[in-house]
């Protein structure tokens, strides 16, 4: 850790540094730092996906520095507690450069803080207000629209112009294998190109979205009972509320894995479904509008549909994105993707009940 430690001193100055590795994320590498008693977390960011780093970090700040204003207008007072903190670098940066090209930075590690993979529709509940009072706090943020970190990356018409090309050039040889599969896809395409048209159309604003919206990016109090904060703040940028209230609900209300081998397993949890829908437009109702709402449970199936066709796109290119753990792991994945979509179809009518109910 003699490299991580010589890191730590470009941000901070102090005596019996002693790092660790800390979590297991798939993208960022992670350590948790000790100096003199005061905690941080080190991170070295991947600037393969987040190619702009310096506007990486300056969307973070605005948002950070936005939450941190309203929560001090609330009169909140462990605001450390309820937003993340980052170091700015010795040359006055949030990020340091090393000499082998990568990027680094610091922030506060937050004390006696948990987080949960496992959802039950208490917590469904409590991340769903997390995440709505996270966009509202944001809503009425300044200035221009953040940097897109990931350009069109929940662009459903980009993707399947993508996807399209995989089934043209049919890279793998695969395309003979998966064309029902490729048909279904085809079937659905214009109504999940919706959101895109409605934006054209002035009808469907694009606001700041975390666009990771997974339960394990809320962090809880020690007692796993009150919510303190939204992390991992890397994908923050403009886009659509439904693509966030999905991107939770292909994640978190699915009955099964989301590479399942056993497609019985495979379907949507309404209970998880209807808790997360309440505690989010508990908080987000304020700022939505009409045309929002009612394309909510939209969200779902649309971003569900979109990993089964961003699974599918790197099985027909040769498994050049994803890791996999099989020469089948992308068709799986697609076919799990495929079920839960299917499974979401069968109970439409269900699902925008439950978001009509809770937007009362």
């Amino acid at each position: 850790m003699d490299k991580q430690k010589e890191i730590v001193k470009q941000f901070v100055s102090g005596e019996n540094i002693h790092i660790a590795p800390l979590g297991a994320g798939h993208i960022n590498d992670s350590y948790k730092v000790s100096i003199d008693g005061k905690e941080y977390v080190l991170q070295k960011i991947n600037h393969a996906i987040f190619k702009n780093v310096p506007e990486l970090q300056n969307n973070i700040i605005r948002v950070t520095s936005h939450i941190k204003a309203k929560l001090t207008e609330k009169g909140v007072t462990d605001i450390e507690r309820r937003v993340l903190n980052l170091i700015p670098a010795k040359n006055g940066d949030f990020f340091y450069k090393d000499n082998e090209g990568n990027y680094w930075r610091l922030m506060d590690f937050i004390k006696d803080s948990k987080s949960f993979d496992n959802i039950s529709p208490a917590l469904a509940e409590k991340a769903g207000e997390a995440f709505g009072e996270f966009q509202n706090m944001l809503a009425d943020m300044p200035g221009e629209p953040l940097y897109e970190t990931i350009p069109d990356f929940h662009n459903m018409e980009s993707r399947l112009k993508t996807f399209r090309k995989s089934v043209k050039d049919n890279l793998a040889g695969r395309l003979s294998k998966v064309q029902n599969l490729v048909d279904e896809i085809e079937k659905r395409a214009e109504e999940m190109c919706l959101p895109e048209k409605l934006h054209r159309e002035g009808k469907l604003p694009k606001r700041t979205n975390h666009c990771d919206t997974k339960v394990n990016n809320v962090l809880f109090d020690a007692a796993g009972e009150e919510v303190l904060c939204v992390v991992d703040l890397d994908t923050v940028m403009p886009g659509y509320v439904l693509s966030d209230f999905g991107d939770f609900m292909r994640t978190g209300a699915n009955n099964g894995e989301e590479d399942d081998l056993n497609l019985n397993n495979v379907s949507i949890n309404l209970p998880i479904f209807e808790a997360y829908t309440k505690g989010y437009l508990k908080a987000a109702k304020k700022f939505l509008t009409e045309v929002e709402i009612n394309n909510l449970a939209l969200g779902a199936k649309l971003l569900t549909y979109m990993q089964t066709v961003r699974f599918l796109t790197d099985y027909l290119d040769g498994d050049i994105y994803y890791k996999i753990k099989s020469r089948e792991h992308n068709l799986e994945r697609s076919l799990a993707q495929f079920k839960l979509l299917q499974s979401m179809e069968e109970n439409f009518s269900e699902m925008q009940d439950i978001v009509k109910k809770a937007a009362e």
